[in-house]
């Protein structure tokens, strides 16, 4: 099994990023499984090149939301000291 996220939807697209070989999985808005959004991470099957969404990963979609959360922690403790002063 492999593992993808859901990166963005494209009009009636959903574009999955795979991160073990590097690659995309485009299909249809109404094939991935009921609550899927942005950042879900499904596992996948792979026969003969071709991927397939078995489920949402529910712990991997929990951990990729929590490292998103950390991330933005981190950028908005960083944009807090603006170089300029308020007027």
């Amino acid at each position: 099994m492999m593992k993808g996220v859901l990166d963005r939807f494209e009009g009636d697209k959903a574009v999955v990023l795979i991160e073990e070989n590097k690659s995309e999985l485009i299909v249809g808005k109404s094939e991935l499984p009921e609550g899927s959004k942005v950042n879900t991470v499904f596992l996948l099957d792979e026969r003969n090149g071709e991927y397939t969404i078995v489920s949402i990963d529910t712990a991997g979609t929990q951990a990729e939301a929590q490292t998103s959360s950390d991330l933005m922690a981190k950028l908005r403790a960083k944009s807090n000291g603006s170089k300029f002063s308020k007027k």
